[in-house]
């Protein structure tokens, strides 16, 4: 079995890289930039194999325990810093170690030349590092301090290229974005810290989370009544939120689009393994809370549904093949937050197991078309499948296990989720089930319009292409140019991984036996939690999962009568669409809602404005004249210690007549 110390050097490897990358080789060794990649790759070389010793003692011991060490008392509250080491973590740290480490051996080639590669691989180490630290957390002050860690992460590697006004700006939406949530979450710990009283009468620690499990059994028994019925609800709602913003669930989502301005491998860690995945994890670490709660769990699958059709429409009109992908991990976190809406809780984390692969790949395999071509633009794309077959048939792949075709990972795990609210009886699961097999539709036709636009047809000229459509140059283009060729292999063999991994996962880590004879999942029998007593684990619902296909196929079917066949869409259908494509296309208005209505020109505008005015005014005023009192005061003062004898001399003199003086007249 792994020891605690051997959990901490996960996290500590990663660390030690960051310390090392920017105090040894930034300074002293930065004429060979190559070796502060190696020294990150080896780092996650040794955490993904003591990641996966993890698993296996995990696998064969349960959860695994280990004593926390004290941080901080306050009053009679302890706060500790600790391990929780159990299925869910186990799994959360392969994903994380193994994804990430095939996306710096990817980055070696992408980033090469970059005049700013050592600091792009500080950064990455801090963002892995952060991850890592946020899973393991036994304490929800620990896991909020990683959790804030993988937001700064982000907005470093978001703006990498800050020189880029659009950079920049990506880069403080996704933090003020993720902001919005992460206040929902601070008041949901605030809540538990402040009815601490309850925790502590039998003998729990409100932040720490395996009571704050223990305790829900008891809250919904009545002993708790500061936390019972609506409170319980607040604090799932508050975790919700947090989570919302990190997993770009609607109304929150309008981040990660425009975070595709940072590096295509940043976006691949983003999306695969770290930022939006921190989101689901949360809500996965505290499903018991959840479960206690039939309104969290209803807002959390509605919410999730409609955040899977919503994203998947406007992936139907996108060009850039990086922001096709985007709204795709928008869509597809929708299914694992509706998942754990209603109680799929296995399915839902066997759903971010595949997804790590599939997406990851598709990411990479857009950089790496990038490489070729200079431009992320589909419509300056095309034939790119005869000079670049590798990076085709992983995206080819990648794009299969998306749509959820057999026997790929994407089926299995997305097969259980619909199987999971086919079965429900309620009316939630129903409208769940009717948006999940709509945006299962629209999720094959944009899948395989990327593809043929990108790979099939005639090339279209690429950046030079696209640089002649555009009178304004940006400031980056003079870096790109059109080079159409295979990347090189420190960029495909990653790829290659990735997608054996997209081909296989589903079916090795799912199935105990034979290929549909299984009466259960092994994955979601080892990470359902004992606490989660209503997540059931269903058997494939073959019916369903031949429904399910059909539909995929179907609107395949139709992308390549579009995309690949030059089938024309009937001008009546394409008139009466036109509304539709426009709204999607405009991205419903929602960016224009929040920067211009409500930002610009709105009560957040005269608010931030006044708020303004009292911090010059007020704030800055009371200091200013404390400063200005203290120093003339102090001026005074200094007058009056000249240091001459005969001077304080009569100073008491005075002193003394004056008191006498007033002494014979009032006395």
């Amino acid at each position: 079995m792994i020891s605690e110390a051997g959990i901490w050097t996960i996290f500590f490897l990663p660390i030690a890289a960051l310390v090392i990358i920017f105090l040894v080789f930034r300074p002293f060794f930065y004429r060979r930039p190559d070796l502060a990649s190696l020294v990150l790759i080896s780092a996650l070389t040794a955490a993904l194999v003591l990641s996966v010793w993890t698993l296996k003692s995990v696998i064969q011991e349960g959860p695994l325990t280990f004593e926390s060490h004290s941080w901080v008392t306050i009053g009679d509250m302890e706060v500790s810093i600790g391990l929780m080491v159990d299925s869910l973590t186990a799994i959360m740290l392969v994903v994380v170690t193994g994804v990430s480490l095939m996306i710096q051996i990817y980055s070696q080639g992408y980033m090469k030349g970059d005049p700013s590669y050592i600091r792009y691989f500080a950064f990455m180490s801090l963002f892995s590092a952060a991850m890592i630290g946020l899973v393991i957390s036994s304490n929800i002050i620990q896991l909020y301090v990683m959790w804030e860690l993988v937001g700064l992460g982000s907005y470093l590697l978001i703006g990498f290229w800050h020189h880029r006004p659009a950079a920049a700006a990506a880069a403080k939406k996704a933090f003020l974005v993720t902001r919005i949530g992460d206040f929902g979450f601070l008041l949901a710990i605030l809540y538990l810290f402040f009815n601490r009283a309850a925790f502590l009468d039998q003998g729990l620690n409100p932040l720490n989370i395996a009571d704050i499990h223990a305790a829900v059994p008891l809250i919904e028994a009545g002993t708790f009544a500061a936390l019972g019925g609506l409170g319980l609800t607040w604090v799932a709602v508050g975790i919700f939120a947090g989570a919302a913003g990190k997993s770009a669930q609607f109304p929150l989502h309008v981040w990660l689009p425009d975070a595709m301005e940072g590096p295509t491998p940043v976006s691949a860690l983003i999306h695969a393994a770290t930022m939006v995945a921190a989101g689901v994890f949360l809500v996965a670490r505290f499903f018991p809370v959840f479960e206690a709660s039939n309104q969290a769990m209803s807002a959390l699958a509605i919410v999730g549904a409609f955040t899977a059709i919503f994203a998947a429409t406007m992936g139907l009109v996108t060009n850039d093949i990086k922001r096709v992908l985007a709204y795709s991990t928008i869509s597809q976190l929708g299914y694992m937050m509706a998942a754990l809406g209603i109680g799929a809780y296995g399915a839902a984390i066997f759903h971010l197991f595949n997804h790590a692969f599939f997406k990851a790949l598709l990411f990479l395999g857009a950089g790496s078309v990038n490489h070729a071509t200079g431009t992320f633009d589909m419509r300056y794309m095309g034939g790119l499948r005869r000079v670049m077959p590798w990076t085709y048939a992983g995206m080819l792949i990648g794009g299969l296990s998306l749509v959820g075709i057999f026997p790929l990972a994407g089926f299995w795990s997305k097969d259980e989720i619909l199987g999971h609210a086919w079965n429900g009886g309620s009316v939630v699961d129903a409208v769940v089930f009717s948006l999940l097999i709509i945006s299962v539709a629209a999720t094959a036709f944009y899948t395989f319009r990327m593809i043929y636009m990108t790979f099939h047809g005639e090339f279209k000229g690429g950046v030079e292409a696209e640089r002649s459509q555009q009178p304004v140059a940006s400031p980056d283009e003079p870096g790109r140019k059109v080079h159409l060729a295979e990347s090189p292999v420190v960029m495909v063999l990653p790829m290659m991984v990735l997608a054996a991994g997209a081909v296989v996962s589903g079916y090795l880590v799912n199935p105990q036996r034979g290929l549909f004879e299984i009466p259960v999942h092994w994955f979601s029998s080892f990470v359902i939690p004992a606490l989660a007593a209503e997540a059931e684990i269903l058997p494939l619902n073959r019916g369903l999962a031949a429904v399910t296909m059909i539909v995929a196929v179907a609107f395949i079917g139709l992308a390549t009568a579009v995309y690949l066949r030059g089938r024309r869409v009937p001008k009546g259908v394409e008139e009466a669409l036109s509304p539709a494509r426009q709204l999607a296309s405009e991205k419903y208005y929602m960016d224009d809602l929040y920067e211009r209505r409500i930002v610009a020109r709105g009560f957040y505008r005269y608010l931030g404005g006044f708020l303004e005015w009292f911090d010059q005014q007020v704030v800055d005023g009371v200091v200013d004249a404390l400063g200005w009192l203290s120093r003339n005061v102090g001026w005074a003062l200094g007058r009056l210690q000249t240091g001459q004898t005969q001077s304080y001399a009569m100073g008491i003199s005075l002193g003394i007549l004056v008191i006498l003086v007033v002494y014979l007249v009032w006395g």
